[in-house]
């Protein structure tokens, strides 16, 4: 199965629409805390760079009163702000009924984790996106919530990870269709669930800046691969040494987006599974549309294949080299 001819279209439109920014654009995060009957801790962080004009900026009862604001500081890829919260006048319930929420969603085609917290060990997590701005903090939480939240957080990671779409796409190219996908993205799978699961968990920590350029590394070297599968050497022969070993660096890069997002301190491994479960489905999917797309346009395209046969793999390697001098200047930097 000759595939890169038509993935070159993908990925050209993939490239046009999101740029050269990798995935380094995480979820806004409000996270509220109550310390005190009715009175609450918030922290706001949103990504530093958008996509609009229009700012993401978060909603809550009018009837609470805001104090301590701090000034917003840059951390990492984000814009962080703090302040307390009052809502004496809400009554014994304090925010429990209430509705937060965030505003701007729609214009930046962005989403936002809100995550609460109350004096009794009641959490809360919710997903706010374009079709879903706000939302009423129930009475109860359920697992549900969880597992549905953390689900649509790993699609969008992955789905906007350029990064990790480009390797998944070099993968096809190096192997193409049959068992030999399955066993090659099978070992991807195992290698970043390890690593997501362990540096989650706390087992280990790294640093950020270096495994991002090892990330742009690991394309960078797939597609220097592509370039000799004529020669049927081992590495091509066992694709799933080089996919596995990678998966351990790309699970880091996933795990460094969900520290950034959070999780609920009381459902860790369900939201932890969830966000994996998330990952693995918006993977799959985005293979099953680069298939179905070659299986549409490949007789169309057929006369061109060998001319085009090396085009995506230089678009490959000459967006992985532009992030590895990227990302290995803000390592050196540091």
């Amino acid at each position: 199965m000759k595939t890169p001819t038509v993935l070159l279209c993908l990925l050209l439109g993939t490239t046009l629409a999101q740029g050269a920014h990798a995935h380094r654009f995480a979820p806004s995060l409000l996270n509220v805390q109550e310390v005190a009957p009715q009175q609450y801790n918030v922290v706001w962080k949103t990504p530093a760079q958008g996509v609009s004009n229009v700012p993401l900026r978060p909603v809550w009862p009018e009837a609470c009163e805001v104090s301590n604001a701090s000034e917003p500081q840059l951390e990492d890829t984000g814009v962080v702000t703090s302040w307390q919260m009052q809502c004496a006048s809400l009554g014994e319930e304090g925010l429990v009924g209430q509705t937060l929420g965030v505003t701007g969603l729609g214009a930046n085609q962005a989403s936002a984790m809100v995550m609460v917290s109350l004096l009794d060990g009641r959490q809360y997590q919710q997903v706010l996106n374009t079709e879903l701005a706000d939302f009423v903090i129930p009475a109860e939480s359920s697992s549900g919530d969880v597992a549905g939240s953390y689900t649509w957080l790993g699609i969008e990671h992955i789905w906007g990870g350029f990064d990790h779409l480009l390797f998944v796409f070099g993968l096809l190219l190096l192997v193409g269709g049959g068992s030999r996908l399955l066993w090659t993205i099978t070992a991807f799978t195992l290698g970043h669930s390890i690593t997501l699961s362990l540096v989650t968990l706390g087992y280990f920590d790294y640093p950020v800046a270096l495994v991002e350029f090892a990330i742009a590394l690991s394309i960078f070297i797939l597609a220097v691969e592509l370039t000799r599968v004529e020669k049927h050497d081992a590495l091509w022969r066992n694709p799933w040494w080089l996919a596995g070993g990678f998966g351990l660096l790309h699970g880091m890069g996933f795990a460094g987006a969900l520290a950034e997002t959070g999780l609920p301190q009381d459902n860790v491994p369900l939201a932890l599974l969830f966000f994996n479960v998330g990952i693995e489905i918006g993977q799959i999917a985005f293979i099953l549309v680069v298939l179905a797309v070659w299986f549409v346009v490949r007789r169309p395209l057929g006369p061109w294949q060998e001319r085009l046969l090396p085009v995506p793999i230089y678009v490959l390697g000459s967006l992985s080299a532009m992030w590895c001098i990227e990302r290995g200047l803000a390592a050196l930097t540091a």
